[in-house]
């Protein structure tokens, strides 16, 4: 009964988090309009991940938290992508009011958010082949990652402040966030997971309660 206990909170902690967005997602394709929806959730989910999946090379924490990386990054590739194509007539790239450096992460085309998602997997490349026996550096990163995660909320809150409105965003996703949070702090504790994770898991939640 154990194993099947173990198993079946392995693959829930695998998949359970990238299937939070499933409803944001098909909502966003029905109405064809992304209004609401904070792309930025998008980046700190895709950078934290990408991060997180370099953290593995230098500190082999648990498969299935390397698989839900994987899959969480294929599903905000999906997300944004949509996010994207149905964005709204007000949005700034459209506006060409955009007062990011850079624009950053508020431009026209889908392959613009590739080529940064691609130059930061190669400057991460370069640190770990130089760095990657530093407990020092390995660990710094695993806190840059599980760091990035738990801001997950704040863009979101953002938008919702400015729209003064919870138009376009799903509340299944709300919901996700602070199931899945208490999920995956019970997790990491159990499964003793590497203490970036604790530590950035029990911040998450506070900001879930606040």
């Amino acid at each position: 009964m154990t194993d099947w206990i173990d198993f079946a909170a392995s693959l829930g902690m695998a998949i359970g988090p990238p299937l939070v967005y499933a409803d944001q997602t098909f909502s966003i394709v029905r109405k064809k309009d992304a209004t609401g929806f904070s792309r930025d959730v998008c980046a700190i989910l895709l950078f934290a991940n990408i991060t997180r999946c370099f953290y593995w090379i230098g500190n082999h924490y648990e498969t299935p938290l390397l698989i839900q990386a994987v899959l969480m990054i294929c599903a905000q590739l999906i997300l944004l992508y949509i996010c994207i194509l149905y964005r709204p007539l007000a949005a700034p790239e459209t506006l060409g009011m955009s007062t990011r450096p850079f624009s950053f992460w508020q431009w026209n085309r889908y392959v613009q958010y590739l080529e940064s998602l691609a130059a930061y997997i190669t400057v991460l490349t370069i640190f770990i082949l130089v760095l990657g026996r530093s407990t020092f550096f390995v660990e710094a990163l695993g806190f840059l990652a599980l760091g990035l995660e738990s801001t997950l909320p704040i863009p979101q809150l953002i938008s919702n402040y400015r729209q003064r409105s919870l138009y376009g965003f799903r509340m299944s996703t709300l919901v996700g966030w602070f199931g899945g949070d208490a999920f995956k702090t019970a997790y990491f504790f159990a499964k003793k997971s590497p203490l970036p994770f604790k530590v950035c898991a029990i911040f998450q939640l506070s900001i879930d309660f606040c």
